[in-house]
């Protein structure tokens, strides 16, 4: 589910808090934090998947609230609360893992009620709404694509949903657009997402290990990349530029799986998106040169990193 890129994303955001510690690193220290870059991902899949099924639910709150007024109308006594009993939303509450992880994040304590309440009521007037309700019957195909609806048109082209998110998940511009497509993928066939193993174990190993890499081998990488720098001042690069091209090189040595022409390829959109208007170019020219220089030196032999 968590893509090699957004895997790069963390490692370097980890790399770069580690970078701005005044303290001693203590043992364990790195991958601890990149454990909970991977955490916030997380977080943020759970709280949007809540988030989904009360602005579902709410139908039966809305229909309960104006039954329970003084004097209710009958238009009051005849709210439909078809939404409510929407079969996929009942599956994803019986989804045991989904409810683990309710329970565990609690993201009731973040919600905001009052916009649930309204983006509900915006529904209620749509006419994918009404079409909606108009049939008593329930075809699968239909009660997805009233969530689907919910979700793309009423939560996340919801400029106040949206900024409400960033707000609490500080990771949304890393990691929304991945979030959503799992999102999308959970609504194909809910109980399918292992929320406590967000990545594969082949997935997992290489984050560690290039964290790892990088941290353990963070001189002799340093080594290889200053001579190319050529009039630039290394305390001057930018420190998120020196961190990238670090990985790079790690992954150009010690990484036997990755094509050299993936790995600049990656650091190039890094650099573009995480760093100055310049960096993409200028991390691309560093790694270019020195991969055809380990290339010609014939020390392009990848192995483990622990070895010597």
């Amino acid at each position: 589910m968590i893509s090699r890129r957004n895997i790069r994303v963390k490692v370097m955001q980890t790399l770069y808090t580690l970078s701005t510690l005044e303290n001693e690193v203590k043992p364990g220290e790195p991958q601890k934090l990149l454990q909970q870059h991977f955490d916030q991902t997380r977080s943020l899949l759970v709280y949007l998947i809540w988030f989904l099924t009360e602005v579902t639910r709410y139908a039966e709150k809305d229909a309960h609230q104006k039954a329970s007024k003084h004097l209710p109308t009958a238009q009051d006594l005849n709210v439909n609360i078809k939404l409510a009993g929407n079969e996929l939303l009942w599956k994803m509450m019986e989804d045991e893992a989904l409810k683990e992880q309710f329970t565990k994040e609690k993201p009731e304590l973040i919600a905001d009620r009052e916009l649930i309440r309204k983006i509900y009521l915006t529904l209620t007037d749509t006419p994918e709404y009404k079409t909606y309700i108009s049939n008593p019957s329930r075809e699968k195909s239909e009660e997805k694509k009233i969530l689907e609806f919910i979700l793309n048109d009423l939560m996340l082209a919801n400029e106040i949903f949206v900024s409400h998110i960033e707000e609490n998940f500080t990771n949304w511009d890393d990691d929304g657009e991945m979030v959503v497509q799992i999102l999308t993928g959970y609504l194909q066939k809910p109980g399918h997402v292992a929320f406590k193993q967000m990545m594969s174990t082949d997935k997992e190993q290489f984050a560690r290990n290039l964290l790892q890499t990088v941290w353990e081998k963070n001189e002799h990488l340093q080594t290889l990349i200053i001579p190319k720098l050529k009039n630039w001042d290394p305390e001057r690069i930018a420190q998120l530029d020196m961190i990238m091209m670090k990985m790079g090189v790690a992954e150009f040595l010690y990484f036997e799986t990755i094509p050299p022409k993936v790995t600049i390829n990656e650091y190039i959109d890094l650099a573009k998106d995480y760093s100055t208007q310049q960096s993409g170019q200028f991390v691309n020219g560093i790694l270019d040169n020195i991969h055809k220089e380990l290339v010609l030196q014939g020390k392009m032999q990848k192995v483990d990193y622990k070895k010597p």
